[in-house]
């Protein structure tokens, strides 16, 4: 089992920092995480107010000079609005720089900020996304490139120069629970990431099993799935839900005010999103015993926690990514190796 974390940076919510802050802190904490042990860490790409890192790429670039083993991803590449061939060249410019720990988390994203900038339609917001990624795979595979489309001009035997240093640049699907794109991804033999912002493990469960199915379907390998979830943990149960939880609701009402959602309290946040959800927020032992229930309704293969939403100080997300490498980590893996052996010895 993998085990990561990731951000989208958030900045200026509430009593929260300034880009100017918050990414040099970003970087400490990518520094960190790479340092207790962690396997991945994500930077997801927003373009609005609130979140301080529209290139993921470029930040990601500034950590890998810090780190020396933990793999770095976006989360996600907005794909659909972008060009395949900047997002190559991007990661494999970090690919570089990391010696080889660049990944692409792809999707289709959730909000329309980016199609607005970047002149693009959401009346074409799967076909973009589907013609695009076909591109960037093409593009990861050696010789030259010839291709048209739809949406951008067209490639004529061109080769994309420098290369990776990893064979195949690792791309992964970021899904929030379409079952169009989990087949997609399995049809394309791409590792698949469910995303969730709520519900339990198991309404996340048929789109695994859908996904593993399709693999097979199409001829396909056996693939990797991946969960990111929102967490966090500190050193008890109640200090996590009280530097959590007043964060989490203070970015909902920031987005909610923009679409006329009534206001809520970090005590509605927490019953919503308690025991039952796939939230983990608690003390480490807590948060094991989550991680661990999740992986026996989903059996995945990697895990990934937004470990700050809002305006939680850098000071409390240090200390939980301290403790998700140092304390839950180490358990978990441990016992997912255990129950995996056992399940081969049957």
């Amino acid at each position: 089992m993998e085990i990561g974390a990731f951000t989208f940076a958030d900045v200026a919510v509430g009593d929260g920092v300034g880009p100017a802050q918050r990414i040099p802190e970003l970087i400490e904490e990518i520094a960190l995480a790479d340092e207790v042990g962690l396997d991945v860490f994500g930077l997801g790409e927003h373009h609005r107010a609130g979140f301080g890192a529209p290139a993921p790429a470029v930040l990601l670039a500034a950590a890998a000079a810090r780190t020396s083993r933990i793999r770095l991803s976006s989360a996600v590449t907005v794909l659909g609005s972008d060009d395949p061939v900047r997002v190559f060249e991007q990661f494999t410019a970090l690919d570089l720089i990391s010696r080889g720990r660049a990944e692409v988390m792809a999707g289709r994203g959730a909000l329309p900020d980016s199609f607005r900038l970047f002149g693009h339609d959401m009346g074409d917001y799967d076909a973009l996304f589907d013609e695009k990624l076909r591109l960037l795979l093409a593009l990861r595979e050696p010789g030259p490139v010839s291709w048209s489309g739809r949406f951008r001009p067209p490639l004529d035997n061109e080769v994309i120069l420098p290369r990776p240093v990893q064979d195949r640049l690792p791309v992964w699907i970021g899904v929030g629970g379409s079952p169009n794109s989990v087949v997609r991804s399995a049809s394309l033999g791409l590792p698949l990431v469910l995303g969730t912002v709520g519900g339990s493990a198991g309404h996340f469960a048929p789109m695994a099993d859908l996904f593993r199915e399709a693999l097979a379907h199409y001829g396909q390998p056996a693939q990797p799935v991946a969960l990111t979830l929102h967490g966090f943990v500190a050193d008890t149960s109640q200090k996590a839900a009280g530097i959590y939880f007043p964060a989490d609701a203070a970015l909902f009402n920031m987005i909610g005010a923009e679409r006329g959602i009534p206001p809520v309290t970090a005590a509605d946040m927490a019953a919503k999103k308690g025991p039952g959800s796939t939230y983990a927020v608690g003390s480490p032992g807590q948060v094991v015993e989550k991680l661990l229930h999740q992986y026996e309704v989903l059996g995945h293969q990697r895990v990934m926690l937004q470990l700050a939403v809002g305006p939680v100080p850098h000071r409390d997300v240090m200390r939980a990514i301290e403790l998700l490498g140092t304390e839950v980590a180490p358990v978990v893996r441990a016992e997912v190796a255990r129950r995996e052996s056992a399940e081969v010895a049957q």
